[in-house]
């Protein structure tokens, strides 16, 4: 399973790629929204794992991309952030987020997700 991460964060996209290779992912990664969608230009990928606040274009910006092109309709995007508010879930479900995960992530419940959207 291929899964494209895509966050400001060196620290996180560190333990991100620890976790998923760990788990027997293939992991793709981008440093924000814009990087992110020139990953998916050229790229299949079963899963994408955002944050929300990144330079150039943030993770609701580059989920609405995502879901503007007709390519990635049912493509599942988790969305992993700091950010608690339910205006900002909100946000992210309306762009077409599949599932809302809060920074810091607890490895096994990030895979236990992954395979319960993706499968």
């Amino acid at each position: 399973m291929r899964v494209l991460t895509v966050d400001d964060s060196r620290t996180i996209l560190a333990m991100l790629h620890h976790t998923l290779t760990n788990a027997g992912f293939e992991v793709l990664q981008a440093e924000n929204g814009q990087i992110g969608l020139e990953v998916l230009e050229n790229e299949e990928v079963d899963i994408v794992i955002t944050d929300i606040n990144m330079p150039v274009m943030d993770g609701i910006e580059f989920i609405k991309n995502v879901r503007a092109s007709g390519r990635h309709q049912s493509l599942p995007i988790l969305i992993l952030t700091t950010e608690t508010s339910q205006d900002k879930r909100d946000q992210g479900r309306a762009a077409g987020g599949t599932g809302w995960i809060v920074k810091p992530f607890d490895p096994e419940k990030l895979i236990s997700v992954i395979h319960k959207v993706v499968h």
